[in-house]
C-alpha cells in the first residue's frame, strides 16, 4: 500500500542567483498535523513563477522516496530530506513507471487526479546546488507527477494512498514524459495521449503540435512540442553579393532597396514575413550587420527592404544617405518562422509604423493569388506623411473580395482627411479591437513596437482568441522572459568591460553589436549576458515546456561565414522563439 510520508508546504523567497534576484517557491519543508488540500494549493503553500507552476492542474506535486534514494546515490549525498525536490507530497510508492495519466487517488478525505509530469526548471538547480538538476530529471526519468485536487480535504504524513480509478489508455508519467522529451514520438501513442481527458492543456497542446509536425510532409527540424517548430533551413550558408538595383524613397524616413544577386546564381523564394540578415558599410570600415524584413514577397530575382531612419541609427542613416544604387552589400539567405499560414481561416494582419513590412508581404502573397479568405488590414501610424505603403495596399486590398481595412492616426495632420486617408484618430489599440468586430476563428499576425504587440496580444486574448492564432514579430532583440526573475533597470547592450577577446567576432544581428569572442565566456548565452543582449530563457537545459510556462520561446540563428563554413545549424540556448540572431566569422 502505497503511503504520504510527508506533507511539505513554503512560501515563496527572494533568493540571490548570479548577480539576480529569483522569487520563487521551490523551498518547502515538512509540516505535521493534517494539512487542508484546497483547489489550488495547500493552506501555508505558495509559487513564486503562477505562469510556470501552480493552477488547478497542477495544485500538489508529488515525488517519491524511492527517487530520493537514487538521487542520494547518484549525487553521492545523504543530506536529502524531504522538500528537498519543491515536492508538497514524499510518497512511498506511486512510481512514474507505474501512475498513469487520469489516475484517481484517495488521501485522507481529499480526492486527486494524476494530470502531468512535472516540467521541472532551473530553480530546481538552485535548490539543490546542481545546475544540470533539470536535465537529470528528464535524462534518468524520474520527473515525479501533478494532481489535480477533485474533492479538498486533509492530508497528512502517514495517510494510505488508495487507488480509486485508472486512467483511460494506461500511459503511464513516465511513457508521457518520455513521449514529450524524447525521439520517435510515435504517432499512435501521441493519439493515445491526446484521448485522456485528464491530461493538462499544455501538454495535451504539445503533443497536438508533435502531431501536426509528423503530419507535415515537409516537417522542420525540432521538437514542436517544446516550442515553435524551427523555421526551414536557409537555402544558402553565409553572406552572398546583392546589388542596389534601385532605392527608393517611401517617405521622408523610410526608404526601400531592390536588391538582385551579384554573383551570377539566383536568389531564393522566401516566404511571407521571413528576414534577412545585411551586411552593410564601406570595406574599408567594420561591416553592419542588420537584419530587416522582406517587404514583399521575393522571387528568384530579387529581394525589397525597407528600412526606417532612425535618430540615432547609424545602419539606417548609412541606406538613407550613403547607399546608392550599383552599391554591393552582403545578403544572407531569407529565414524566419513568421510566416502566412496557409487555410481558409481569416487573416487579420496587424501592424504600427515600420512593422508593416512582413504584413505588407502577407498582403501581396493574398492579393497575387486572390484569395477568398476574409482579410483584416489594421495599420497605425502617426500621420499623412509617415504612412509609408498607403497607395500600395489600397491596390492590393482592391484585388481581394472579402477585405476590411482601418488605418489610425495618432497626431494627423491639418491636411489629413477622415475617412479617406484614416480611419480614425488615436491608437491601433485594444478598445478600438473591441469595437471591430474581428473574427475570433482568424489568424491574426502581429508587428509593430514591444508594447504594441503585448497590449494587442493581451486584448486579443480577452476577446477568446486562442494563443495559437496569434502570431508576433519583434523589430530588434526582444525583451527577456525570465519567469521568477525579479525585474531589473534595462541596459543597452553594450560591449563587455576588459579587454576584447582573441576569438573570432561575433555579431549581434538584432542588436547591433559586434564582440569578439574570448576563453572566458562558456557558451553563447554568456557572452549574449556579459553584453546585456536581451535573450529569451528559462533553465538553460532545453527542458522548459514553453505550453506550461507561458514562454513566447528559442533558438539562436548562428551563421557561418565564409561561404565554405558549415552548415547552418540552430544553437539551442533556451527555450525560446528565434529572436537574437548571432554571425560568427571563421
Amino acid at each position: 500500500m502505497a503511503r504520504l510520508l510527508s506533507v511539505n508546504v513554503g512560501l515563496p523567497r527572494d533568493v540571490a542567483w548570479q548577480g539576480r534576484t529569483v522569487h520563487t517557491g521551490i523551498w518547502k519543508a515538512p509540516v505535521e498535523g493534517p494539512r487542508k488540500v484546497r483547489r489550488l494549493n495547500i493552506d501555508g503553500d505558495g509559487q513564486g513563477d503562477t505562469a510556470g507552476h501552480g493552477g488547478e492542474q497542477r495544485a500538489v506535486f508529488v515525488y517519491q522516496d524511492e527517487s530520493y534514494r537514487c538521487w542520494q546515490k547518484h549525487l553521492g549525498r545523504s543530506n536529502l530530506v524531504p522538500g528537498q525536490f519543491g515536492e508538497n507530497f514524499t510518497v512511498d510508492g506511486l512510481a512514474d513507471t507505474e501512475v498513469c495519466i487520469g489516475d484517481r487517488y484517495r488521501i485522507g478525505s481529499a480526492l486527486f487526479e494524476v494530470t502531468q509530469p512535472r516540467v521541472t526548471c532551473y530553480r530546481l538547480g538552485i535548490r539543490m546546488e546542481e545546475p544540470d538538476m533539470a536535465a537529470l530529471l528528464v535524462k534518468h526519468g524520474r520527473p515525479g507527477f501533478y494532481f489535480r485536487v477533485i474533492e479538498e480535504g486533509d492530508v497528512e504524513a502517514g495517510d494510505e494512498i488508495i487507488q480509486v480509478a485508472s486512467g483511460p489508455e494506461s500511459m503511464s508519467v513516465f511513457e508521457i514524459n518520455a513521449l514529450l522529451y524524447l525521439p520517435p514520438h510515435p504517432r499512435e501513442r501521441l493519439e493515445r495521449a491526446l484521448r485522456i481527458p485528464a491530461l493538462s492543456g499544455g501538454w495535451r497542446h504539445s503533443f497536438a503540435a508533435l502531431l501536426e509536425q509528423r503530419s507535415t510532409e515537409s516537417a522542420a527540424a525540432g521538437n514542436a512540442g517544446l516550442g515553435p517548430a524551427a523555421s526551414p533551413p536557409p537555402a544558402w550558408r553565409g553572406f552572398r553579393p546583392f546589388r542596389v538595383s534601385r532605392k527608393i524613397a517611401e517617405t521622408n524616413d523610410v526608404t526601400s532597396l531592390i536588391l538582385e544577386p551579384a554573383d551570377g546564381h539566383p536568389g531564393a523564394v522566401a516566404l511571407p514575413g521571413q528576414f534577412v540578415i545585411v551586411r552593410l558599410g564601406p570595406s574599408a570600415t567594420p561591416a553592419m550587420t542588420r537584419s530587416y524584413s522582406l517587404s514583399r514577397p521575393s522571387d528568384t530575382a530579387c529581394y525589397r527592404l525597407s528600412i526606417k531612419r532612425e535618430a540615432h541609427g547609424i545602419a539606417s542613416a548609412y541606406v538613407a544617405d550613403e547607399l546608392k544604387s550599383g552599391d554591393i552589400v552582403q545578403l544572407g539567405a531569407p529565414r524566419g518562422s513568421f510566416t502566412l499560414q496557409q487555410g481558409t481561416r481569416p487573416v487579420v494582419l496587424l501592424s504600427a509604423g515600420i512593422g508593416v513590412t512582413p504584413v505588407l508581404a502577407m498582403l501581396h502573397a493574398l492579393a497575387a493569388e486572390a484569395s477568398l479568405r476574409d482579410v483584416w488590414w489594421l495599420h497605425g501610424t502617426r500621420n499623412g506623411r509617415e504612412h509609408a505603403f498607403a497607395a500600395e495596399v489600397r491596390e492590393l486590398l482592391g484585388r481581394l473580395p472579402h477585405h476590411h481595412s482601418h488605418v489610425c492616426y495618432s497626431t494627423p495632420d491639418p491636411g489629413d482627411r477622415p475617412d479617406i486617408d484614416f480611419d480614425s484618430a488615436g491608437h491601433l489599440d485594444p478598445p478600438l479591437l473591441r469595437q471591430l468586430n474581428l473574427p475570433q476563428d482568424g489568424d491574426f499576425y502581429l508587428c509593430g513596437p514591444a508594447t504594441f504587440m503585448s497590449d494587442l496580444t493581451t486584448g486579443l486574448r480577452a476577446l477568446a482568441v486562442t494563443p495559437d492564432r496569434i502570431h508576433t514579430e519583434l523589430f530588434g532583440a526582444g525583451p527577456s522572459l525570465t519567469p521568477g526573475i525579479a525585474a531589473s533597470q534595462k541596459v543597452p547592450a553594450h560591449v563587455p568591460a576588459g579587454a576584447p577577446g582573441p576569438g573570432p567576432m561575433v555579431t549581434f544581428a538584432r542588436s547591433g553589436l559586434n564582440v569578439c569572442w574570448g576563453p572566458s565566456y562558456a557558451s553563447l548565452l554568456e557572452l549574449a549576458e556579459a553584453c546585456d543582449v536581451p535573450v529569451r530563457w528559462s533553465c538553460r537545459t532545453g527542458v522548459c515546456h514553453n505550453c506550461e510556462s507561458g514562454l513566447v520561446a528559442g533558438d539562436v540563428n548562428y551563421q557561418p561565414d565564409p561561404l565554405d563554413a558549415p552548415a547552418d545549424g540552430n544553437v539551442l540556448i533556451c527555450c525560446s522563439r528565434p529572436q537574437s540572431d548571432i554571425v560568427i566569422d571563421l
